[in-house]
């Protein structure tokens, strides 16, 4: 890997060099290192479009890294890859990508993960998205994240895009089965004529089953953003949406909301709230020496923490 490619793997993933544990490297559009272990196998798919990650039965205290990094211009691609997590396992799963364009054509993946999740598992899923690069050509990032979680287990979520991603589009559906949960924390932020949407459909089918879906965001400058969830709470259930946003400039912001309750004891909350930040914020840390510009960067680091 040359510099530039490991520069993006630190962005997304945190690693400066090969992992311990199970791992699937991804570049330029093929596998560039792979381990699996005694619990967790990683396999490419017949159709050569991706992996299958396997992790067996009460496999605990373990992780898996998948990160992509692209650093060819014009390079896109569409890759699957499924999660089959047993019974009473606890594994932390990191993914991301991480696309650096200098050239004057379009780079873009798009990224399907599913996951089928036993009974009495946790799994804890961070993706990170970064750009980088000088280059006219756009750095495009579509994830799709599927997700069945079995009874008596929990799905924690982790999204953040910081950073040099000119189009998003984030797609997650989710299937909860009784007392199963999800977890969601996005963070996002946007500048310059970036382009973002983000959706969450969520089924809450069994009995105890339990949705929390949180973002918070920024948009500057002149870029836009979208964010739908939709609950729909099918059984004796309990779901809970927010959406916090920052807006800077000319930004647009959206918020969608949406939630259904199919059954009389399913207690679903939606909450939303955009606004810019408050001149008093700005002030306050003026007088400690900051200056304007560097106020709201303080502000903004802090909410996006």
């Amino acid at each position: 890997m040359d510099a530039i490619q490991k520069q993006l793997l630190e962005a997304v993933a945190g690693l400066h060099e090969i992992p311990v544990g199970a791992y699937n490297i991804r570049t330029n559009g093929k596998s560039e290192a792979r381990n699996s272990t005694e619990h967790i196998e990683i396999t490419p798919r017949e159709s050569g479009d991706g992996i299958n990650i396997r992790i067996k039965d009460g496999t605990r205290k373990e992780s898996v890294h998948i990160p992509v990094v692209l650093s060819q211009a014009g390079l896109e691609e569409t890759v699957y890859n499924d999660f089959y997590i047993g019974d009473n396992c606890d594994v932390t799963i990191i993914a991301g990508c991480g696309i650096h364009n200098g050239g004057d054509a379009a780079s873009r993946h798009d990224g399907i993960h599913s996951f089928f999740i036993g009974k009495n598992s946790r799994v804890k899923y961070v993706e990170k998205h970064y750009g980088s690069g000088d280059g006219k050509g756009e750095r495009i990032m579509n994830p799709e994240t599927i997700v069945e979680v079995g009874p008596d287990s929990t799905m924690e979520m982790e999204t953040v895009q910081i950073k040099g991603v000119d189009s998003t589009k984030r797609m997650t559906r989710v299937k909860l089965d009784e007392r199963a949960h999800i977890l969601v924390s996005e963070r996002l932020m946007t500048h310059g004529s970036q382009d973002a949407e983000s959706r969450f459909i969520v089924d809450l089918n069994g009995d105890g089953s339990s949705a929390n879906i949180v973002s918070r965001s920024v948009a500057k400058d002149d870029s836009r953003q979208l964010f739908q969830s939709v609950l729909n709470g099918n059984a004796a259930c309990s779901g809970h949406t927010e959406c916090d946003a920052i807006i800077v400039g000319n930004a647009k912001i959206s918020s969608i909301p949406e939630i259904t309750a199919n059954n009389s004891d399913a207690a679903l909350i939606h909450e939303a709230a955009i606004g810019k930040i408050a001149g008093e914020q700005i002030i306050k840390l003026m007088t400690l020496g900051l200056t304007e510009e560097e106020a709201e960067e303080q502000i903004i680091s802090g909410f996006l923490k």
